[in-house]
């Protein structure tokens, strides 16, 4: 354990063996939860920022520390089905379907709301969104504290997501009581969210968990409405994401979206507008192929990128997820860069997360 200092505060970090968890450093941050303290701490998605989910008070801080807009509804994370049937009004014979399958795990299901749970939570909104993450340290942590945890992602609101306890110190300055490092998360974007409460069912959210795996389960279909793609917002989020912009650097990012094959056809026009004041660098992320193939075209054109950043194999979206979020990070930190191209992924199984998150992060779309 180590402390350290922030803007008038002081917290606790814990470094933590992710497979074997120091059970008193656990049981420090279950004590916090309980005591309507802040923790943050990891899951297999992104590091959350945790409060008692049944608590108020403690979970209007979550938005304060982040600068959250109040509108914006919290996911509620549980250690058991019997926890969550303390948050949700109903579970579902659907909704069984899904996490007797997918729980633990990357999975959030929108049901019904329990009066337990306080408005401020769920955004005024009738319904709650729950899950069970999969990393021990999470779980361990809930499961000591007897609570429901609510927790959206441990950085300020807008930014991109933190996938390591590193992040989390650099961002939240020790506005949080402890903070339980536990290295790199596995799968880097956030979960899918479905809402169980109309029919058909509705993808609020893509995560790691396909719409094609939903469908399966569930013996029907799943609609993927257009901000589930990223490509509007909504006017009333019912989940995380929905509404505002998120994700995004300083750095303002030109986003080349559609076909993968078409890129060629408008990255010329792209860089030219992004480099037409004299002496403007820029940097270029995306699959692999595609950004060697863009940066030999550019080359041989004399528009060379300051910076190059390969996010994985063009048809393994897996390692683009796990990549992205600390790519956004790395493009502000190696400075002097004024604007960064980002090359698109197709929209296939965890492609449709990776997609949703660059579309919600970028300054603008040049459509491919």
């Amino acid at each position: 354990m180590r402390s350290s200092t922030g803007v008038g505060r002081s917290c606790e970090i814990y470094r933590l063996d992710p497979e074997k968890p120091d059970r008193r450093a656990v049981e420090r941050a279950a004590e916090t939860i309980k005591r309507g303290g802040l923790v943050a701490f990891p899951t297999e998605t992104v590091y959350g920022l945790g409060a008692d989910a049944l608590n108020p008070r403690a979970a209007a801080r979550i938005f304060e520390v982040k600068g959250r807009p109040p509108d914006n509804p919290l996911i509620v994370h549980v250690s058991s089905l019997r926890m969550a049937r303390l948050v949700a009004a109903e579970i579902p014979e659907r909704a069984l379907k899904l996490v007797e399958k997918l729980w633990p795990g990357p999975l959030t299901v929108v049901l019904p709301k329990s009066p337990e749970v306080p408005s401020v939570v769920t955004a005024g909104l009738g319904t709650v969104a729950v899950r069970m993450p999969a990393h021990r340290v999470a779980l361990e942590m809930i499961e000591a504290a007897g609570r429901p945890v609510a927790a959206p992602s441990a950085n300020p609101s807008g930014r991109p997501s933190p996938t390591s306890g590193e992040h989390v110190v650099r961002d939240l300055d020790c506005r949080v009581d402890v903070i339980l490092d536990a290295g790199e998360t596995f799968f880097g974007v956030e979960s899918t969210i479905v809402d169980l409460t109309r029919t058909p069912p509705v993808l609020l959210r893509p995560g790691p968990i396909p719409v094609e795996v939903l469908e399966k389960l569930l013996g029907e279909r799943v609609v993927v409405p257009p901000e589930a793609r990223g490509l509007r917002a909504s006017e009333r989020p019912l989940a995380p994401g929905m509404k505002y912009r998120h994700y995004a650097p300083e750095t303002p990012l030109i986003l080349i979206d559609g076909d993968p094959r078409a890129v060629e056809r408008v990255i010329e026009a792209a860089v030219r507008e992004a480099v037409k004041a004299r002496g403007m660098r820029f940097a270029l992320a995306g699959p692999d192929e595609l950004v060697d193939t863009v940066a030999s075209m550019l080359l041989r054109r004399g528009a060379k990128p300051a910076w190059i950043f390969r996010l994985g194999p063009l048809y393994d979206t897996t390692v683009a997820a796990r990549r992205l979020f600390k790519t956004l990070r790395r493009i502000d930190e190696v400075g002097a860069v004024d604007v960064a191209i980002i090359l698109p992924f197709p929209e296939r199984g965890i492609g449709l997360a990776v997609m949703n998150r660059l579309r919600k992060a970028a300054s603008r779309r040049v459509e491919a």
